[in-house]
């Protein structure tokens, strides 16, 4: 996540290489930008880069929790594992 021209935080996912489904294992944005929209900005803009990709999350606590239930982000037990291997079979995508 930029904020003028200066890195204030990052979202780390999983995409599994055989179907469409992504996992959301971290979410870091600087304290000062936590109250802004930053998050939900950087996740709306996750989701235009992956089109059709199911999203799932691993995170726990209760600030990312907050904001993933904002954006209709089920935690990664609601929904199950990836079919192809019975487990999140992904690949760690850089921000």
């Amino acid at each position: 996540m930029v904020h003028i021209r200066k890195v204030v935080g990052q979202v780390r996912y999983r995409l599994c290489d055989h179907c469409e489904q992504g996992v959301i294992t971290d979410v870091t944005l600087e304290e000062r930008f936590r109250s802004t929209d930053l998050g939900t900005r950087a996740l709306s803009h996750l989701r235009s880069r992956h089109p059709g990709v199911r999203w799932r999350s691993t995170l726990k606590l209760r600030a990312t929790r907050d904001l993933l239930r904002r954006m209709s982000i089920p935690p990664t037990g609601a929904t199950g594992s990836c079919p192809h291997t019975g487990e999140p079979s992904l690949r760690l995508q850089k921000p």
